[in-house]
């Protein structure tokens, strides 16, 4: 799993914050801190802050299954 955030459309709103604290942190009003390849224990908790996201910016990209071409 991979987390794409697309901080050109990010409005600093914070509702990833809240959906999944432990993988989103706002520093400076303005500065989004996020793990681009959490850990895939996390993935309801960023799967919240997807739909969390009033302007869509944050997007998860699944790895393609073993043996797939």
């Amino acid at each position: 799993m991979r987390v794409v955030v697309d901080l050109n459309r990010c409005q600093a709103y914070a509702q990833c914050c809240y959906a999944a604290p432990e993988r989103f942190v706002l520093r400076g009003n303005e500065i989004l801190v996020y793990d681009p390849a959490p850990p895939a224990a996390d993935r309801a908790a960023i799967e919240r802050a997807v739909q969390a996201c009033p302007v869509r910016a944050i997007r998860v990209e699944h790895d393609a299954p073993a043996g797939a071409a």
